[in-house]
């Protein structure tokens, strides 16, 4: 029960007031002049004055409401280094039970763990306290109590901003003045053209810093690569080279050497990751003479941002003589010596559409071309009936290079283009067909130009089983053979169309070697949860996957397959870091997780980046050792008011007092016959006062 006084006025506050201070001024005139009867007419006043006031006791029922204390753990990845959290379980169990023994407490429990497959960076204990407090009334709030190594990454400006008027502990798990070495990444470039090479800046850093200044070992891992050590000075900016060897994903490792004494080897890695990007590839289509497939090819390639297209059509031939004087023809010469001969390196594709023998090439350059093959460049041929002719490019030096040897007959007949099986397993047809069972349903082709002794890989057939697409490789280079011109009538959707999209630009994209095109290759990728391993090859069995885990250990993993020349295994993993495969002679590298996150860029135990949070709220920090047999907490006080709320061997928390308020009653103190007697009673005395 509690008893308060309190007025409910029979007149407006204002002039209740103003009546008061007459009267007030009227019973100072009245005492000052020492007038007859001047106390019984300022009793009587006041008397009334109480009566307009209208006083009440109010009786409250009130039911005391339980402190409450907010104890925020910090279970992120930098708390499980040197027993650290064993520090913490035990911490928090001491607490628990300190908590536990003190009347009307309540303790709330917030874990910030840094979760796998979370796109948090660091440790955002604050954010995690944040939520929590949102829904606890200010006036029940007791005090906050982190238990954390002080490896905070969200710490705010200030405790007023926060809205943290309680006062706030630290807990810390570890030992002050711990010595660790770690690996800072400065600068990392993000992405480097194939074949070229970008910097990126490093530095090893001590802490705290041991005088001396010798240098350390930092090795330098790259993929396929053998390894590269560099003698480093701690404290000292460096730059390392990332190398592009290939497009997509390049990965680097780097690794510093243990130091005597130091915390931890697990931040002593970093990972440097950058995107290898081609510059624009530059393709040659020369095409024969104007056909309607002819913007089929200028179509597809222009429509690539990543191809830069030269296109040339032959339209006035040598032979062709008609007495037209040259200064008015609107044509322009090909330019034979500079495209086939000066800059002829200089193309990543020459694409021959329709090509023949028409005094426009000397076969001098047509030699030129071979070579360019041999030396790692590509061709492209797509026939056209002259292929079968005395002209055909068959009957030059490109004879040496090109696959297949034309009959001489051009079969005239409607038949649907076929996958063969070789063609099922190879990247450049693999997964064109629309169904796993039956012939395509895609439109007929009417011309196909028959051709023998094959060499490579014949990947579509047309009537007869006879060769309509044959790829090959030849030394360092790579050609193709398309024996029939009229892919054009899929893209204009002749009976339904067919793939010719993806047929054509995979056969451009193979040629020009795109890493994702290879016919054996090995992947890797994956999440915080799995990692994903993929094969692709043209034989009908593949090795097992040799996987090395980030920790060293390796694990051999059988492959299932998931299609023609498809193979794929899902692994659940614990770790993140570097996996590297190894399935025969192919090499893959994976990076799962962050790279140099924050949560592992410095891991010794501080009480620096909370320190100003706690002075600004009176709390204290206090230090646990990494020993959880020797953790011993500070005695618990509560407090009503107090700027410092802890000392050396003891945390203090606010006492809140809050309440609920139950029932109410009020009991009215002047009103009534009572208060009518008193007031009539006064001023019978004054008028009797002053009749005598």
């Amino acid at each position: 029960m509690n008893w308060i006084v309190e007025f409910s006025p029979l007149l407006p506050q204002d002039v209740l007031v103003a009546l008061g201070g007459a009267g007030a001024v009227l019973a100072a005139g009245l005492l000052w002049n020492r007038a007859r009867g001047a106390l019984l007419r300022t009793g009587a006043l006041a008397l009334l004055l109480l009566a307009l006031a209208n006083p009440n006791l109010r009786q409250e029922d009130r039911e005391p409401l339980s402190n409450i204390v907010v104890v925020a753990v910090d279970e992120s990845a930098s708390q499980r280094f040197t027993g650290r959290d064993g520090a913490t379980a035990e911490a928090r169990k001491q607490l628990s039970e300190k908590l536990g023994a003190i009347p009307d407490m309540e303790v709330r429990w917030v874990s910030s763990p840094l979760g796998r497959g979370s796109d948090r960076d660091g440790t955002l204990l604050f954010g995690d306290l944040g939520k929590t407090l949102s829904d606890i009334p200010p006036d029940r709030l007791a005090g906050v109590v982190l238990l954390t190594d002080g490896q905070i990454h969200d710490v705010p400006a200030s405790a007023k901003d926060f809205g943290l008027q309680v006062p706030v502990h630290a807990i810390i798990a570890g030992e002050r003045d711990e010595f660790d070495r770690r690996l800072e990444v400065v600068r990392a470039p993000r992405f480097g053209f194939v074949g070229g090479v970008q910097y990126a800046e490093v530095r090893v850093v001590d802490l705290p810093a041991r005088a001396g200044g010798k240098t350390v070992a930092l090795t330098v891992r790259r993929e396929g690569q053998p390894d590269e050590t560099l003698r480093v000075r701690p404290g000292e900016t460096v730059e390392v080279p990332i190398r592009f060897r290939h497009a997509g994903l390049n990965i680097v490792e780097l690794e510093v050497e243990a130091a005597p004494g130091e915390l931890t080897t697990a931040n002593n890695k970093a990972v440097l990751a950058a995107e290898g990007v081609r510059e624009n590839l530059r393709v040659l289509l020369v095409s024969g003479e104007p056909h309607a497939g002819e913007r089929t090819w200028r179509n597809l390639l222009k429509s690539d941002a990543a191809v830069d297209l030269v296109h040339f059509t032959i339209l006035r031939p040598p032979e062709k003589q008609d007495g037209t004087p040259i200064n008015q023809l609107s044509l322009i010469a090909f330019p034979t010596r500079e495209l086939f001969s000066e800059k002829l390196d200089e193309f990543d594709l020459i694409i021959f559409d329709r090509y023949h023998r028409r005094g426009v090439l000397p076969l001098l350059y047509l030699d030129n071309v071979a070579q360019y093959v041999e030396n790692g460049g590509a061709v492209l041929v797509a026939a056209g009936p002259r292929y079968a002719s005395p002209t055909s490019l068959y009957r030059t030096p490109l004879s040496q290079i090109l696959p297949a040897a034309p009959t001489g007959r051009v079969i005239e007949k409607p038949y649907r283009p076929a996958i063969t099986e070789t063609g099922k397993r190879h990247p450049v047809t693999r997964g064109l067909r629309e169904n796993a069972s039956g012939p395509p349903q895609w439109g007929r082709w009417f011309r196909l130009i028959e051709a023998e002794g094959a060499r490579g890989d014949v990947l579509m057939n047309g009537p007869d089983d006879k060769p309509l697409l044959i790829l090959n490789r030849l030394k360092k280079g790579r050609v193709a053979l398309l024996l029939s011109d009229h892919a054009w009538l899929w893209a204009r959707g002749f009976e339904g169309g067919g793939p010719y999209t993806a047929l054509l630009r995979r056969l451009a994209h193979w040629l020009m070697k795109e890493p994702d095109l290879e016919e054996d290759i090995l992947r890797a990728s994956g999440d915080e949860t799995s990692l994903t391993i993929e094969r692709h090859s043209m034989k009908d069995n593949v090795e097992p996957v040799e996987v090395t885990l980030p920790n060293g250990k390796t694990r051999s993993v059988e492959l299932a397959p998931a299609g023609p020349g498809y193979w794929r295994k899902v692994l659940d993993i614990r770790d993140n870091g570097v996996y590297r495969l190894k399935s025969g002679g192919l090499r893959a590298v994976a990076h799962i997780g962050r790279m140099n996150t924050k949560e592992l860029s410095t891991l010794s135990a501080t009480a620096e980046r909370i320190q100003p949070i706690l002075e600004q709220t009176g709390g204290g920090s206090f230090w646990t050792g990494r020993d959880a047999a020797a953790v011993k907490l500070p005695r618990l006080a509560m407090l009503r008011s107090g700027r410092v709320m802890h000392g050396a061997a003891w945390m203090g928390f606010r006492k809140r007092d809050a309440y609920v308020t139950r029932g109410v009653r009020l009991i009215p103190l002047f009103s009534g016959l009572i208060a009518l007697a008193l007031l009539l009673g006064a001023l019978s005395l004054t008028w009797f006062r002053e009749g005598r």
